[in-house]
């Protein structure tokens, strides 16, 4: 099913390339790279939140059981997704681990006040989160409940997970179904705590991460890698307060630590991030910022123009800076950038679909999100120095999903096929790259026209580039240095219009089709990008 391609995707892709703008130039230089892509850079965000768990990954049969959905999980394997965070997000800081545990019929039932108000009866809880990690083929990654939690729960569940044995826990995972230790490596210390993971300073928070990380300790072979929460979008203070406050602590030096940094991009004029520590927003609001100034726009992730277009890509490629400043503070601390920069959580937040519980933030994915996605990757994957991991937000039903459900209907988002495309990056070596990006304006609005990446493994060199232009062609003249190339084949995804996506009653159309904007001459390789797409070339 996921390899079929429409015959009206095939002419759409042979057609748009005739809009065309001026030629411009890229140079790739191949044998000299040294910085490996993380492939955890490819990570996903699962949250009970809205249908995410319960109608996502985790379904009713007829006869009224919980069982995990077995469309979904097929669909993410084949992007090979390397990592999985749960369970949250703002639900992490008051999820306690013994209410998801047990038989399903004796765990407690909770109001998710967080998002949505309903009753989450947590018959997904740590089992059934380590039997669909099994069944994904990844690796997980746990946060821990330091909002309303305890050390020494904290420190019970890493040992339940854990501990292969003689202890209590170890001994009560057994009889709950699962004899061996799951060996958690990557952990959470608590989640935002800045907003709704407490309300914390930076101080504050770096006195209660010593104090919480000191009792999770090495089980057996496994010992913890722990996930700190950072700074929200751009303040820094966060990010210089921490570590400060973080001290050179043995035990709690780079070579075991992450900072958990989180940025949106919204349609919305950019506006200031919450001041480090100040008050939380009420559960399921937004953080207190500054007012928006400038005209209003469409949140609306399908009914938009131009305007909405230029102000979403604009404030997507803010993510670089916002990254390079982040990564001169922590080089300031650590100049071997051995800590790792994790983007906990990102994508683009759109409006809810009417008629939806606003609690849920289920949201459409548009050609936009597609382009989104695949900035946002290029960029990572430029900052593989410092930035080890990055979790989509999130994984099925909510914000910028790869997958949506409608009963037993399943579709494939187009940031779907981004991940799907790109996957080829995941664990290759990154190669130097330097591109004559070119502009589009809408207005006084001017962007990025063109990103890009490549990285080479096994020999084949992938090559990722976006056009942001929703309206012009873009020629791109590729100097292969130090490589002697004979094949290109590629993929592209495009769509007629901005607001193109995928529906249940057509879920075909909008997803890759075969690539005819490539032609190698000598060393050259030139290219013809279609306005808004994003295109994968593999060269041999």
């Amino acid at each position: 099913m996921i390899q079929r391609i429409t015959r009206a995707a095939v002419l759409l892709a042979l057609l748009l390339p005739a809009r065309l703008a001026a030629q411009q130039k890229m140079v790739v230089q191949v044998g000299v790279g040294h910085d490996t892509i993380s492939r955890y850079i490819y990570g996903h965000f699962s949250e009970h939140l809205g249908r995410l768990i319960y109608d996502g990954f985790w379904t009713r049969s007829g006869t009224g059981q919980w069982h995990l959905r077995d469309d979904v999980i097929d669909a993410l394997k084949n992007v090979k997704v390397p990592i999985l965070r749960w369970p949250g997000g703002c639900f992490a800081d008051y999820y306690h681990w013994r209410d998801g545990i047990g038989p399903a019929d004796k765990r407690r039932q909770m109001v998710n006040s967080s998002w949505g108000g309903v009753v989450e009866d947590n018959s997904f809880g740590t089992h059934e989160y380590f039997e669909l990690v099994k069944r994904l083929g990844t690796e997980p990654f746990v946060v821990g409940n330091v909002g309303s939690g305890s050390p020494q729960e904290m420190a019970d569940w890493w040992e339940y997970m854990n501990q292969p044995g003689p202890s209590s826990l170890a001994k009560e995972r057994a009889a709950n179904g699962h004899p061996e230790p799951f060996n958690v490596r990557f952990f959470g210390v608590g989640n935002e705590s800045w907003g709704c993971g407490g309300g914390m300073t930076p101080e504050f928070y770096a006195d209660n991460y010593k104090r919480y990380s000191t009792y999770v300790r090495a089980n057996g072979d496994v010992r913890p890698f722990f996930i700190a929460t950072g700074p929200n979008a751009a303040d820094t203070a966060w990010t210089a307060r921490f570590l400060q406050a973080l001290g050179p602590r043995r035990g709690f030096g780079p070579s075991n630590l992450g900072l958990d940094f989180h940025y949106y991009t919204r349609t919305t004029n950019f506006r200031p991030p919450v001041t480090a520590g100040a008050p939380p927003a009420a559960p399921g609001q937004p953080a207190q910022r500054a007012a928006p100034s400038g005209p209003q726009l469409s949140r609306s992730a399908t009914n938009f123009g131009e305007a909405e277009w230029f102000a979403s890509l604009r404030n997507a490629q803010r993510i670089d800076d916002l990254i390079r400043q982040h990564s001169a503070i922590m080089d300031r601390y650590d100049p071997m950038k051995r800590i790792w920069l994790v983007v906990g959580e990102w994508g683009i937040w759109h409006e809810v679909e009417p008629g939806t519980n606003p609690g849920f933030l289920y949201q459409q994915n548009t050609i936009r999100d597609a382009v989104i996605a695949g900035v946002h990757l290029n960029i990572f994957n430029s900052h593989a120095d410092r930035v080890k991991m990055a979790n989509l937000a999130q994984t099925v039903n909510v914000l910028q999903a790869l997958v949506l459900t409608e009963g037993d209907k399943m579709l494939l988002t187009p940031t779907y096929w981004v991940f799907e495309m790109y996957k080829g990056h995941q664990g290759a070596v990154l190669l130097p790259l330097t591109i004559d990006a070119g502009t589009a304006s809408f207005g006084a609005d001017t962007i990025q026209a063109v990103s890009a990446s490549a990285s080479m493994k096994d020999g084949k060199i992938l090559v990722t580039l976006v056009n942001m232009d929703p309206n012009q062609g873009r020629k791109i003249s590729t100097e292969l240095q130090g490589a002697k190339v004979k094949t290109v084949s590629g993929r592209v995804l495009t769509a007629s219009t901005m607001q193109a996506h995928n529906t249940f009653d057509q879920p075909n159309l909008v997803r890759p089709v075969s690539f005819m904007g490539a032609r190698l001459s000598g060393g050259t390789l030139s290219l013809e990008l279609p306005p808004m797409s994003v295109v994968a070339l593999e060269l041999q």
